[in-house]
């Protein structure tokens, strides 16, 4: 039967773009992803104030009335603006293993963007780069750490057989960070001085305080990735909508702010959360049945390792070792929680400097994410980085202090 491309019109509709891939996954023993009702809150156009600067369609693609994809086509004007670029993006994307209606869903979302004057089509996010976004290459072999995604070996033949190109990956990197003998002793050094020769004091933060604290540490995080490809600085409301909804998964153990206590000026930050996919795994289907929340309570205190959710310090400021005191911190954590270890979010392939910088902690690659894109103007040319290699077994100090922002979306 041919396959139907059609967007998401009433509740069944959203319904049913919600639950295929915990349909298409249920016999993946390393997927996982959030509860239902928090994807229908992320896709809730009424809720979700990414909407207030970007339009979305949501689309199916059905076989003989049954629905085997989907995908979003997106448009963000902020972004367009602040990265004087033409992009169109999609993301949301799953299906069965199915050539036909990957290119039906791709063509669809391709048309849709060029429709509103984008010369590309780049994606997956899922919208941008603070939620869930690129397409796993590498790794499928252990569970998506939180606020990843996990997707089967199969999308990537799907995508590169309907003539998606790389236009970035992404790597994330492990690190076991109980063991301070694997960390050349230059780290420790710098760290030593950031308060002594620069008066800027790291502390962890406040938990009565933390939608304060939240918003510390994006202001941080809009100074400190601004220059990296895809980035799109949050808006008020944006950084409001963020707060309330990382605030429970947040552990005062792992979140840091490092400002200078003459003036209040916060420099850097870093938000650390402990791994909840390791909870939300026992409640698979997403359902939140009284007998899944008591699988929930019961597994509460599983998480044994965290992601470095974003680690950053302002430009003006790089040069001051914020970076690498803030990296101290996580080993003092270490010692004190159940968690001895994670992941760092991930880093651009282009990013050498901080990549190097994650081998000298003694990291080991945990997961590669690719972004893809489709050119749709004869004129449009490619987004990828020329070079993306990083090489080499050695970093020196003044190469550490020129690189504050480290493990984070958008790095």
């Amino acid at each position: 039967m041919p396959v139907l491309i059609r967007p998401v019109r009433t509740r069944g509709d959203l319904n049913a773009f919600v639950d295929l891939p915990f349909r298409l996954r249920k016999d993946d023993p390393n997927w996982v992803t959030l509860p239902r009702f928090a994807i229908k809150q992320e896709l809730n156009r009424k809720r979700n104030p990414w909407f207030d600067h970007a339009e979305a369609e949501y689309l199916l693609a059905e076989r003989d009335g049954r629905v085997v994809g989907r995908i979003t086509a997106h448009v963000d004007r902020a972004l367009q603006e602040f990265q004087d670029v033409r992009w169109g993006q999609f993301g949301w994307f799953e299906c069965e293993d199915d050539q036909e209606a990957t290119d039906a869903l791709l063509d669809a979302a391709a048309a849709w963007v060029k429709e509103r004057g984008c010369d590309r089509l780049v994606g997956p996010f899922s919208f941008t780069t603070n939620d869930e976004c690129g397409m796993l290459l590498a790794g499928q072999h252990r569970p998506p750490i939180v606020l990843t995604g996990w997707h089967p070996t199969y999308y990537r033949r799907l995508m590169e057989d309907a003539g998606m190109a790389r236009a970035m990956d992404t790597l994330m990197w492990d690190l076991h960070v109980r063991d301070r003998a694997n960390v050349h002793p230059m780290i420790w050094r710098i760290a030593d001085r950031v308060e002594s020769e620069h008066g800027i004091k790291v502390r962890y933060f406040s938990k009565k305080n933390i939608a304060e604290e939240v918003g510390r540490f994006l202001d941080v995080y809009n100074a400190a990735w601004e220059k990296n490809w895809g980035f799109v600085p949050l808006n008020e409301k944006e950084v409001r909508h963020y707060a309330k909804d990382l605030s429970p998964l947040l552990d005062e153990n792992w979140a840091m702010v490092a400002e200078i206590p003459e003036t209040g000026e916060v420099v850097g930050a870093a938000l650390t959360i402990p791994d909840f996919n390791q909870v939300l795994i026992h409640a698979r289907d997403g359902r939140l049945t009284p007998g899944n929340l008591l699988r929930l309570w019961r597994h509460r205190k599983d998480p044994d390792r965290v992601r470095v959710f974003a680690l950053g310090v302002k430009p003006n400021y790089q040069h001051t070792g914020v970076g690498a005191k803030l990296y101290e911190m996580h080993y003092q954590s270490a010692q004190r929680t159940p968690q001895g270890g994670g992941e760092c979010g991930w880093i651009l392939e282009s990013n050498t400097a901080m990549n190097k910088a994650m081998q000298k902690m003694g990291g080991t690659l945990a997961r590669r994410y690719r972004f893809y894109e489709r050119l749709l103007e004869d004129d449009a040319v490619s987004s990828a980085p020329k070079d993306t290699k990083f090489t080499g077994d050695w970093i020196d100090e003044d190469s550490v202090l020129a690189h504050g922002a480290a493990g984070a979306p958008g790095t």
